[in-house]
């Protein structure tokens, strides 16, 4: 997950509240030690950790305690707003027709975040199209064609022309009957006068909706500078922050950019062309505490799935047949990341954690259970529990394979169900948190 390291912490930390027989001064003081320790750690400003301690302490020890809500919900739900407020608000882009430019210093990640950009508004059904405007980085040109031709996107450049706004005015026109315009502008290693002013004339020509400032997520905390920076020289509609996902300090990131007038559009998760998400940040505070974020686990499987039969009230029900559990699998599959889909649910409550091994579900493997549920009764795919070793024994036969296959697939399904029935309740009901959280 992005920033795996934080959420385990946030998690441990509000294990403690759910575990305590009583929420009392001493309880929120550890609590709010270990988020401290947590936030500083992924680099967020000393400054802004401790005003966020100061409230969760006076909330939870003053505030009454809502109507329906217990003592550890209520400061559970105090300590995931105020983690929200850190954050700030996000950037809205909406799904239409426009025109985005993109700007950024070099090495940020600015061209290939260009080419998710677009797959992005590919994936919502928009057709997109990419000028190339970076004339003074070699290889732009090249990696952001190939990067496009790849997603079947339509791109324009000139190769070995130095006249970027000239570039951008016939790339512009070119492309006119697409969607989505993106412009990919020339970095620098600094805010050097030069590229502000080639920013001022593309802006000046492309005349975008928006203007994304790309900052790497490695930066920390100094990700406020450069915004501030770009915003005061040319003006910004939203920053991506984009590697987050192979970077300790992406809270020192994203909480930094609150600082500025700036505000999140889309964060980098991973390198294939479909790991940009847009930034909501009580969606991201909700999977970075452990609770899940089903709306965008909706959004991707309709995305990925469309018009296929893809049960999402069985799977939140923990109703896992083995019947089940191919088909589901089957769909998680098209959809991504095993990992980053398990995360989007909530499990079971704070700190829920999935063995690793349950995400390394590959091709092969579900090749391999498709043959040994071919061998099995219906009564068998329907109810694994009467499957004894006489039976594993004839399935293993019938299938072709080992008995070690056999109860490698019972083992995995078992896993899951369980997995899946988490978020039913326990002890510390998620499903009932999240509805009284209103998420």
């Amino acid at each position: 997950m992005v920033m795996d390291k934080l959420g385990n912490s946030l998690q441990d930390a509000l294990k403690k509240i759910v575990k305590s027989g009583r929420i009392d001064e001493r309880t929120v003081n550890e609590v709010v030690k270990d988020i401290q320790r947590a936030l500083l750690q992924s680099d967020v400003n000393v400054k802004l950790v401790m005003q966020m301690s100061k409230h969760i302490k006076e909330r939870a020890l003053k505030e009454e305690v809502p109507s329906g809500m217990s003592p550890r919900e209520h400061v559970i739900r105090i300590v995931y707003q105020e983690l929200i407020n850190i954050i700030g608000k996000s950037t809205d882009i909406p799904l239409k027709p426009q025109t985005i430019m993109m700007i950024g210093l070099q090495g940020s990640g600015k061209t290939t975040t260009t080419s998710k950009l677009a797959r992005y508004f590919q994936r919502k059904g928009l057709k997109p199209g990419v000028v190339c405007a970076d004339t003074f980085r070699p290889g732009a040109y090249q990696q952001l064609k190939t990067l496009c031709t790849k997603l079947n996107v339509a791109f324009y450049g000139e190769e070995g022309n130095p006249d970027a706004v000239g570039i951008v005015e016939r790339g512009l026109k070119e492309l006119e009957k697409n969607d989505i315009l993106i412009v990919d502008t020339a970095g620098r290693h600094s805010l050097e006068s030069d590229l502000i002013t080639e920013m001022e004339e593309i802006h000046a020509v492309a005349k975008p909706d928006y203007k994304l400032l790309v900052l790497d997520g490695a930066i920390g905390q100094q990700a406020s500078e450069q915004a501030r920076a770009f915003n005061e020289s040319i003006g910004i509609s939203g920053v991506v922050i984009s590697k987050l996902d192979g970077t300790a300090k992406g809270g020192g990131a994203l909480s930094a950019v609150s600082e500025t007038n700036s505000s999140i559009a889309f964060i980098g998760i991973g390198e294939t062309p479909d790991d940009l998400e847009r930034f909501e940040a009580d969606r991201f505070i909700s999977r970075l505490l452990g609770m899940g974020d089903i709306k965008s686990l909706i959004e991707k499987a309709e995305e990925a799935l469309g018009e296929e039969d893809f049960d999402m009230e069985s799977m939140l029900r923990g109703k896992f047949t083995l019947k089940d559990m191919y088909k589901q699998l089957e769909s998680l599959n098209k959809m991504g990341p095993m990992k980053q889909i398990m995360q989007m649910l909530p499990l079971g409550g704070m700190g829920a954690k999935i063995p690793e091994d349950a995400y390394q579900v590959t091709g092969d493997k579900l090749g391999r259970y498709r043959v040994l549920m071919d061998s099995m009764t219906e009564e068998e795919m329907l109810n694994p529990r009467i499957i004894g070793s006489a039976r594993i024994k004839r399935i293993a036969r019938g299938s072709g394979c080992a008995p070690e296959d056999v109860r490698e697939l019972l083992k995995y399904h078992k896993m899951m169900q369980t997995a899946m029935k988490g978020f039913r309740g326990g002890k510390f009901n998620m499903q009932k948190m999240m509805k009284k959280m209103g998420m």
